[in-house]
């Protein structure tokens, strides 16, 4: 009989819920997600594509056409439909993670994530393509570091927390695994104590 993977423990214990990746704009949460989910054989959802299906429109437009508010209502929307929808990896948007009631349907329904990126990877990889909404400003630097500095602490209440660095995206996945295992099995352990007690 074959040994038990990392990965097919992890995928196992998660059950029903989602893995959710959140972080900035830039951290890798597509890239890595798709490949986090190609690990875990679990399906893969950009929760910013399911956004301009449901809408018929790019992210770019519906800020352009609605503004801020109108976007984040409807992010959060499609977003909690998905979370119900699980087991799958979901890559979100940079802000999704910022309004409470997402994280605490987060935490009842999934494992947050934090790709953590340090602010020169982050604008290196940005300025790539310069599609950002949040970033169409006189100084995308300063509006990115501005968005680091609002958003890094709300982020580090995520279950887990891995650096995104340029690396090999296997070695990231690998530490996200053995990150997850571990969660998984601390909070297996809670539940049998738990069951001890009572």
């Amino acid at each position: 009989m074959p040994t038990e993977t990392k990965s097919d423990r992890v995928r196992r214990n998660v059950g029903n819920r989602c893995l959710v990746l959140v972080g900035m704009m830039g951290a890798g949460k597509t890239t890595i997600g798709r490949r986090l989910a190609a690990r875990l054989d679990l399906p893969f959802v950009d929760v910013d594509q399911e956004i301009e299906k449901a809408a018929g429109q790019s992210v770019a437009d519906i800020f352009a056409q609605h503004g801020e508010d109108y976007f984040r209502a409807g992010e959060q929307r499609v977003f909690l439909r998905l979370l119900g929808e699980g087991p799958s990896i979901l890559a979100t948007g940079g802000g999704t993670f910022m309004n409470e009631e997402t994280r605490k349907q987060v935490s009842g329904h999934g494992i947050s994530i934090w790709l953590k990126a340090d602010f020169d990877i982050l604008y290196k990889r940005v300025s790539r393509r310069n599609h950002r909404p949040l970033l169409q400003t006189d100084d995308p630097k300063q509006a990115l570091l501005d968005l680091i500095e609002a958003r890094d602490p709300v982020y580090a209440e995520a279950d887990i927390i891995v650096q995104s660095r340029d690396v090999p995206h296997e070695k990231v996945v690998s530490e996200i695994v053995g990150l997850l295992d571990d969660h998984l099995d601390t909070e297996i352990g809670a539940s049998t104590r738990q069951e001890q007690i009572s």
